[in-house]
């Protein structure tokens, strides 16, 4: 961070908060809200003097609130700018002035507690989220006892306590009595790996985190007794598994199985946990002077308001989902902006690295072409037939629609479009047409298929990213499913139009399928949720045609269920089966009239 803040072409602007990004690839705009620090950092020297006449005391953030910090104070050793701030929510109060110590102290006069919030605003061509993690918060697991019992800590307050820098300057103590504890015991998979509390993913870095913990503790104190209850260890990185031997070699006991509930002498403050080693098959007691919660990875708090800044889409596990985990695992779906670290997934610190040199390399390709290229898919508007009903700025999951009714003006800015078609299919006017998957491709293909024969055709709508390559993975494992299938491919489901739904009815197909993207995964942000509303209208249309709408299916289908596009196939030919050539004319003949 010191180099960063010593580097010519990188502006740090630290205690500062983003208010709001505007603009795409190459032209954004970005407003930043620098907050007051009451403290010059130009003229501040770091002297220490200001804190050491503070009466206030604080719990420190940065120890995890093992120790104490004042209301005038560095947030951490090496923190850049290296210059005090105060914080006003803990200050006696300067309206008026109730204390004012630090201000008298000062020799260089760089206190002013009138300062006020600074907005600045810049362009940037590209933008690299790497707003990192949060950590589970263990305390609603009451069987553990975390917050109720002293020496039940986590595995961040374990790094405080035996880091030179933390509260007790690299002795690890027991936080009830301040003596080195003799036996420890660290509990793996905490707010991880649980459907019902916590979180149902691996956290990646917890089993690792606690071997070095053990190695750590075992080269301070190689008479400490370390026992890891565990459900498995994951130790698959480079040079990881001979970590784990290392820290069994050094008498470490791994114990496979976690205890179902922490309890507390009140006397001796020693903790007791019975555990089933499934190994053994037996169960255990032990008592353990202090325990340590491997706690797991969490999404970031702020990660809503990122979200919205920069129009992301976000995985089920709540990080943000890259654009291709493959072809583009640091591109987010929004043209020139890539995730480094653990915003993107849970990983460790090599990972991070890896990660962050492959987010600058991607900047740097797209900031040393001065122009970019697009696909040819993007959408084209005719404004002399758009009636500016602002449906299609609403439907772009990319806002690169820009509508103003008033002035009867419409934009495309073309380098935010992706393609989807959303925009296209929400249009009642026929003002938007899209580059390639166009309506008279699509009109073409569907008469292509049901040219002959078409009361034992299937019509299916599948998005090119997941249910069209979800088929392709079913065909490359030579699955077998009903050759009754036609599939039509689109961008996304988004793009599937009302109009093409009825037109299939009514040149005789028995059966449509609209098939996407997993509800929460869509590879366009939030354009299925579209489909799912269009569907929905059009099942209550049939039904007020008197057309059965279980003949509309909508599925949802990722590229690697080969298994499941099978599967579902089999169940909608069945369906079909039981659909009768009556039923199909009477569709045919109801839709040719409403038409």
């Amino acid at each position: 961070m010191m180099d960063v803040g010593r580097h010519p072409n990188i502006k740090l602007l630290a205690y500062s908060e983003i208010e709001s990004i505007s603009g795409y690839i190459g032209n954004f705009h970005v407003r930043v809200r620098k907050k007051a620090r009451y403290v010059d950092e130009t003229q501040c020297t770091a002297c220490g003097e200001c804190a050491k006449v503070c009466p206030v005391a604080v719990p420190d953030e940065y120890q995890l609130g093992l120790s104490l910090r004042k209301a005038i104070y560095i947030p951490f050793a090496q923190a850049v700018p290296s210059a005090y701030l105060i914080d006003m929510k803990a200050c006696l109060g300067t309206n008026p002035i109730a204390c004012g110590k630090c201000a008298e102290k000062c020799d260089k006069k760089c206190i002013n507690y009138d300062m006020q919030d600074e907005i600045i605003e810049f362009d940037a061509g590209v933008v690299i989220v790497a707003t990192g993690m949060d950590v589970y918060d263990p305390t609603e697991l009451e069987e553990y006892g975390y917050t109720r019992y002293e020496n039940v800590i986590t595995s961040m307050e374990f790094e405080r306590l035996i880091s030179a820098g933390g509260p007790s300057d690299g002795h690890f103590i027991r936080p009830s009595d301040k003596r080195r504890p003799k036996t420890v015991g660290f509990i793996q998979c905490v707010g991880s790996r649980s459907e019902r509390r916590g979180k149902p993913y691996c956290s990646n870095i917890c089993c690792m985190n606690t071997v070095k913990d053990t190695l750590l503790l075992k080269d301070h104190y190689p008479d400490v007794e370390a026992k890891v209850f565990y459900i498995d260890i994951r130790a698959f990185g480079k040079g990881f598994e001979d970590l784990f031997k290392r820290s069994k070699e050094a008498g470490v006991q791994y114990i496979r199985g976690i205890p179902g509930e922490i309890i507390e002498d009140p006397v001796t403050k020693n903790l007791k946990v019975m555990v089933e080693d499934t190994t053994t098959n037996r169960i255990s007691e032990h008592e353990l002077d202090m325990i340590v919660l491997s706690v797991g990875v969490t999404p970031r708090a702020d990660m809503p308001e990122v979200q919205q800044l920069l129009t992301l889409s976000k995985t089920p596990d709540g990080f943000f989902m890259e654009a291709h985990p493959k072809l583009k695992p640091v591109d987010a779906p929004t043209s020139g902006v890539f995730f480094a670290g653990c915003a993107e997934a849970p990983k460790d610190v090599k990972d991070s690295v890896t990660q962050a040199s492959a987010a600058a390399s991607r900047a740097m390709t797209v900031l040393s072409a001065g122009k970019i290229k697009l696909e040819a898919i993007t959408s084209v508007i005719n404004p002399e037939i758009c009636r500016f009903c602002t449906i299609c700025a609403q439907a772009c999951p990319y806002k690169a629609i820009k509508v103003e009714p008033k002035k009867k003006s419409i934009e495309l800015i073309e380098a935010m479009c992706k393609g989807c078609g959303t925009c296209g299919a929400e249009c009642r006017f026929g003002a938007i047409k899209m580059r390639h998957f166009t309506d008279e491709q699509t009109y073409a293909q569907i008469d292509a298929y049901l040219e002959e024969d078409p009361y034992n055709k299937i019509i299916v709508f599948a998005c090119n990213w997941c249910s069209y390559a979800g088929a392709d993975t079913c065909g490359g494992a030579r699955l077998q499913y009903p050759p009754s299938a036609r599939l039509i491919r689109t961008m996304c489901s988004g793009r599937v139009d009302e109009d093409w739904v009825l037109y299939a009815f009514r040149k005789g197909a028995p059966i449509v399928v609209v098939s996407g993207c997993h509800f929460v995964d869509c590879h366009y942000i939030d354009a299925n949720r579209w489909t799912q509303k269009r569907v929905e209208k059009l099942w209550d249309k049939l039904e007020k045609l008197g057309i059965r709408p279980d003949r509309l299916f909508l599925e949802w289908i990722s590229a690697a269920e080969g298994q499941r596009f099978a599967k579902t196939m089999i169940d909608i030919e069945r369906h079909r089966q039981r659909v009768t050539k009556e039923e199909i004319e009477y569709t045919m003949k109801v839709l040719s009239e409403q038409k």
